[in-house]
């Protein structure tokens, strides 16, 4: 063989290698997160269904879809159990059908530690809301205040741009007697959002930051 034809040969086999090796690690790499992607293709799929449900007017048609965006959850679920925001999606889902039992046992999921993890301090501020907004409609009256308040107290901690969820926090304090610090949850929701529903609970507790609102002048 001549010698000339011994370097040719040696890069023909490094690139066989090499395309070789190259071909394995994408196949490895798609099989390998398809799952993810599958998952979040139902997950986009859920959440178009759910924002639908919200919008139209008929109720047969939102709880149809709303079942809809809760199937495609489940199916997201299966192939991403870790995901929380596919355990929030379900919930929500569930919750626009009436289920609030079963909606508050997926929030429960996406908060437990092993999936929390997956959303942001925001986020889980959020989901702690929805979860205190069901319990406070479907817990009995002695499981409420304690539970919800424990919920909205640790939202707000972690997301404080949420009006009603200091409105909601506002009325937990009212109903354990602690007057100022209701006071000071109502201020801090009618600051986010001045037209918010606490302004009502300041005007009958005497607070004069609803004056000061009322007596600026509008903004052009």
């Amino acid at each position: 063989m001549p010698i000339i034809l011994i370097p040719i040969i040696l890069i023909t086999i490094i690139i066989f290698i090499y395309l070789l090796i190259t071909k394995n690690l994408i196949k490895t790499f798609r099989y390998k997160h398809l799952p993810c992607y599958d998952a979040k293709h139902h997950f986009i799929n859920g959440a178009q269904f759910l924002s639908k449900s919200r919008s139209t007017p008929d109720r047969t048609i939102a709880i149809n879809l709303a079942k809809q965006a809760a199937d495609e959850a489940d199916r997201s679920i299966a192939l991403d159990p870790n995901d929380a925001a596919s355990h929030v999606l379900k919930a929500l889902a569930l919750d626009a059908q009436g289920y609030t039992t079963s909606a508050l046992t997926a929030l429960d999921v996406a908060l437990s530690p092993l999936t929390a993890k997956s959303l942001s301090d925001a986020e889980r501020g959020e989901a702690l809301f929805k979860r205190a907004e069901i319990k406070k409609v479907s817990c009995c009256k002695e499981e409420r205040v304690d539970s919800v308040f424990e919920d909205l107290v640790e939202s707000v901690k972690l997301y404080g741009e949420n009006a009603e969820a200091f409105w909601m926090l506002g009325e937990c304090y009212e109903k354990k007697g602690r007057r100022e610090e209701a006071v000071r949850a109502y201020e801090k929701a009618v600051r986010i959002d001045p037209a918010c529903g606490a302004r009502d609970a300041l005007k009958r507790l005497g607070s004069g930051l609803v004056l000061d609102i009322e007596t600026q002048p509008a903004r052009e």
